[in-house]
């Protein structure tokens, strides 16, 4: 039963990250619309609404023909030319910053919607294309169908104005970075519940030691099943590693502490709880989010690039989070219903993951007056907001850095 849940569990995250999952649900909708169109043509109510209207009467199958196959050729070019010049900009920013990227900017919901509405409108003209008959009466010529579809082909005209507008705004590297925050900031509000950072006493018995089976990206586990599984056999899970790193094959992955020791189907049973897989979803993993957008600092530092602004631009938003971390820890000992800790997970500690991100940007930009000054900027409003001074020490460090940086450069 495990093994399916975590079968199902991986595959919704598959499907509803997949550029064509809305465009699906879109092109099934417009399908379904088709046939409710083509019942209320044929139907009495229709025939009455087509003898009273003369105007949206079409009685020509050939004319009928020629505007369907007119549409979608059209809504074809529309699409195919929409969608390239997509591609050629995810191109040139998987250049300039990092093909991580991509995955957020893809992954949009207006642009799978925009290519859903296209399909759609083709799925729709395609149809109605395959219910007309030529026969005197035109009873068959399905018109209602046809002029809602011209409809929606002038929706999609103004549709594509607007895509225009929006990729465009989109592509823009302050609006990429401000995405990455949006996205890591919204998964920081809901992984970080506790009040205070977390203590656990593992039990006194010697623990039962999990290894990995693959080598991959260790992301997450199931709260509920993992709990569940934990409270049957009366047991405690720890892992050992924070979710994002990557396991070889055979690594010690957590320790569990029981009376009884777990059998290998059991074992079987624990894992299928525990995600593995390679990508970095930072809707999953907040260490993601920090990672990349350190990554676009250090990527426009770089000598080929070359554009400090959007390296700063990078730094205030990681900041921010960094700020948002200062003041909210990371839920890392789970309980049963009965109150009982079953799971001690590790969170990534803020001062590594400041040393991850801030020292890489720093060994890029040292010498740039610009990113010196706006990191000293930054970490002196860090410092100000550590009101209980417990980062303070960390803080004081990398600002007696800068200052000697500074001092040397001007000598």
């Amino acid at each position: 039963m495990n093994k399916f849940y975590k079968w199902v569990r991986k595959s919704y995250n598959k499907i509803i990250s997949s550029i064509a999952f809305y465009p699906a649900l879109i092109s099934i909708g417009f399908l379904l619309l088709s046939v409710l169109m083509l019942e209320l043509d044929f139907s009495e109510t229709g025939k009455n609404i087509k003898s009273r209207l003369s105007w949206i009467s079409l009685r020509d199958a050939s004319t009928a023909r020629a505007i369907l196959g007119t549409v979608a050729g059209g809504i074809i070019s529309l699409t195919v030319f929409s969608f390239s010049m997509v591609m050629i900009l995810l191109s040139q920013v998987a250049s300039q910053l990092s093909n991580r990227m991509l995955d957020s900017m893809i992954g949009s919901k207006f642009q799978q919607i925009i290519l859903g509405f296209y399909i759609g409108t083709i799925v729709f003209a395609l149809f109605l294309l395959s219910t007309i008959r030529d026969i005197t009466s035109g009873i068959y010529v399905p018109a209602l169908s046809i002029y809602l579809l011209l409809v929606l082909t002038v929706v999609d005209l103004f549709l594509f104005i607007y895509f225009l507008h929006y990729v465009t705004q989109s592509v823009k590297f302050g609006t990429i970075i401000e995405r990455i925050h949006k996205n890591t900031l919204h998964t920081l509000h809901r992984i970080c519940k506790a009040e205070k950072p977390a203590s656990f006493e593992p039990p006194v018995t010697d623990p039962q030691i999990i290894y990995t089976v693959s080598s991959d990206y260790y992301q997450d586990f199931n709260t509920s099943q993992l709990l569940k599984f934990a409270g049957t056999h009366n047991g405690v899970v720890q892992f050992l590693h924070p979710p994002g790193k990557f396991l070889l094959k055979g690594m010690p992955l957590l320790h569990f502490y029981s009376a009884v020791k777990l059998s290998k189907e059991e074992v079987n049973q624990m894992m299928e709880t525990i995600d593995f897989y390679t990508g970095q979803p930072i809707h999953v993993n907040s260490y993601y989010g920090y990672h990349q957008l350190a990554e676009v600092a250090i990527k426009a530092l770089s000598p080929g690039i070359n554009d400090p602004e959007t390296a700063v631009l990078s730094l205030h938003s990681l900041t921010d989070l960094f700020l948002y971390r200062l003041h909210n820890y990371i839920q890392t000992v789970f309980v049963d219903e009965e109150g009982l800790p079953r799971v001690n997970t590790i969170a990534h500690s803020f001062e590594r993951l400041f040393a991850e991100c801030y020292y890489p940007i720093w060994e890029y930009g040292k010498k740039d007056r610009y990113i010196q000054d706006a990191l000293q900027q930054m970490l002196e409003q860090l410092n100000s907001c550590d009101i209980d001074g417990t980062q303070s020490a960390l803080f004081a460090i990398f600002l007696r850095k800068i200052k000697s940086q500074k001092e040397e450069d001007e000598f």
